[in-house]
């Protein structure tokens, strides 16, 4: 490619824009002095576009220089006298390395097309993800009743390094309860795991008996294990169920603050989990301050909404705005090579 390679030009616009036209116009008085392709974006083509440069356009981008409105014809020709500057210095330092960048910033390749596409399509790909990865533990026990324990084996075991499955701590489907809490749990009008599996010292965190616990899947009476704990099906539903409300309110809602998140979804199901497990280690020195315990199934599900549904809040439109950017980015590059 020549030293003197015309300049990049990226003019955003909207349909029924006059001063976009009066810029166009310019920009081809100055096109013999400041020889440029221009790129032309249509800011209603995407949502993000229309909301950053609404109000602002014509916009105009060359490099790193940015122009709004107004804009005058002695605005544009310092403008593109710069950008040139910058670029004849930036061919005589990098040289072939410059001419690489410049020609990859032309070309769209099917990568690019591939990013495009997930960053418009990101939030249905994970909330698919996320559905299948909730949804398959509760086709295992549905497999079970319907007399095809092979089948459900297999989630059960592709779950496995995933979760504990300890049958006192997860769903049980078509069953008398549709959960089987630890005697420790304290729930009353319930039967326990110990009165439905048979096993005892299920307590114990150094027993086998949590191995036989972990692979308990139940019977016709009992009804089936699901393949995940119910504090993972709570947090995995959550994640969900927030995934589509933010679908369904356009994408727009702000990030829940870090603060927020470490003290409405990190805390609960820190210190529920986290004082469980100390209190089981059964010190005696601990003991007066932290008596044994073992949580419940409704704690457990909450603290799970609440972190599934927090962290689903934080990460999310944190995922928005970097996937906004690559919008913007792949969107502008199309023009530019279409130019």
């Amino acid at each position: 490619m020549p030293e003197t390679a015309p300049l990049n030009v990226t003019l955003y616009k909207r349909a029924g824009c006059g001063l976009c036209d009066e810029v166009r116009a310019l920009l081809s008085e100055l096109r013999n002095d400041f020889p440029h392709r221009l790129a032309e974006v249509d800011i209603e083509a995407d949502p993000v576009l229309q909301e950053k440069y609404f109000g602002q356009i014509p916009v105009v981008e060359v490099g790193p220089y940015v122009l709004r409105a107004p804009i005058s014809r002695q605005d544009l020709a310092m403008t593109l006298g710069a950008a040139r500057d910058r670029r004849d210095q930036l061919v005589q330092t990098d040289g072939d390395a410059y001419r690489e960048r410049v020609r990859k910033g032309k070309a769209v390749s099917f990568s690019d097309g591939i990013y495009f596409w997930l960053s418009k399509h990101y939030l249905a790909l994970l909330n698919l993800l996320i559905f299948i990865y909730v949804g398959l533990p509760f086709l295992a026990p549905v497999l079970m009743k319907s007399q095809s324990p092979g089948l459900a084996r297999v989630i059960y075991k592709v779950y496995s390094p995933l979760c504990h499955q300890f049958g006192f701590r997860s769903f049980f489907l078509f069953g008398e309860q549709p959960y089987y809490p630890l005697k420790e749990a304290g729930l009353v009008n319930l039967k326990t795991f110990e009165q439905v599996s048979g096993y005892a010292d299920v307590a114990n965190p150094y027993s086998v008996s949590r191995l036989y616990a972990r692979q308990y899947t139940g019977d016709e009476t009992v009804g089936y294990k699901v393949a995940l704990c119910e504090r993972d099906v709570a947090i995995y539903a959550a994640m969900f169920l927030f995934g589509l409300v933010y679908g369904l309110t356009g994408r727009h809602l702000p990030a829940l603050h870090w603060m927020v998140w470490v003290l409405l979804a990190l805390g609960p199901i820190g210190l529920d989990g986290v004082s469980q497990i100390v209190s089981q280690f059964n010190l005696a020195w601990l003991a007066p301050v932290l008596p044994y315990r073992e949580s419940t199934p409704f704690l457990r599900v909450l603290t799970g909404f609440l972190f599934g549904f927090g962290t689903a809040w934080f990460a999310f439109p944190n995922i928005e705005d970097s996937m906004r950017e690559t919008r913007q980015f792949f969107i502008k590059k199309s023009a530019v090579a279409k130019s």
